[in-house]
């Protein structure tokens, strides 16, 4: 129980969110009104992701100065929840630009920089699937994911910043800061940010475990044939 502390803390943040996000009051703001509940999930997973892919190269760097192929695991596994939650940032962020925006894709120079991140790392699982030696696999998947986090990090905060772009902070606008977000949302929000990066390592520490688990009963099936 003393090693699973925060995976309990993770289940509570995230359940705080979705209930706080949905239920606690929000500020009346001009076009935004109810949506800015958004704020609670959209932001939040995109930043967990970050961490994830964050974590998955560092593993990916460890995997090339060790050749320890525990650590090239651990590296994709962070990169597949990262994917995950990158998909569900983004799914909630064309929510909230029907809203308002207008449209779901408006061609906004920020949401084309995030299509182009996560083909990016589509193209990551493409390659691993597309090589069958397991060291090889390994070593070329991890130089392509120093690549991909170097690519991604420019498309995401540095290129949205020089163009216009209707995203608050990105173009000339302003950001949330500027509206004033009152302390329900600020406190949800630092909590959501929490409890989706608990809950993306939680399943990517237990889907490393899942695999060395079968990675374990293979190699005593090859033994014994």
């Amino acid at each position: 129980m003393r090693k699973s502390w925060w995976k309990v803390l993770a289940v509570v943040l995230v359940c705080y969110t979705v209930v706080g996000g949905l239920l606690f009051p929000v500020p009346r703001l001009p076009i935004l009104n109810e949506t800015i509940r958004i704020v609670h999930f959209h932001p939040p997973l995109w930043f967990a992701m970050i961490i994830l892919f964050t974590v998955s190269v560092v593993y990916a760097i460890r995997f090339l100065s060790s050749n320890d192929l525990k650590h090239d695991t651990m590296s994709i596994n962070f990169a597949k929840v990262g994917i995950w939650l990158g998909i569900l940032g983004l799914l909630t962020g064309m929510a909230w630009a029907k809203f308002t925006w207008g449209e779901m894709w408006s061609g906004d120079p920020k949401q084309n920089a995030a299509a182009i991140g996560l083909l990016i790392y589509f193209a990551y699982f493409i390659l691993r699937g597309s090589i069958d030696d397991q060291a090889q696999k390994a070593k070329i998947t991890a130089v392509y994911n120093i690549f991909a986090f170097a690519a991604l990090i420019p498309l995401l905060f540095i290129l949205p910043r020089l163009t216009d772009s209707l995203h608050p902070g990105n173009g000339g606008n302003p950001g949330f800061n500027a509206y004033d977000l009152d302390n329900n949302l600020r406190l949800v929000f630092y909590t959501a940010v929490i409890g989706w990066t608990l809950l993306g390592i939680w399943f990517a520490t237990l889907k490393t475990r899942i695999d060395w688990i079968n990675d374990k009963i293979e190699d005593k099936q090859m033994v014994t044939a």
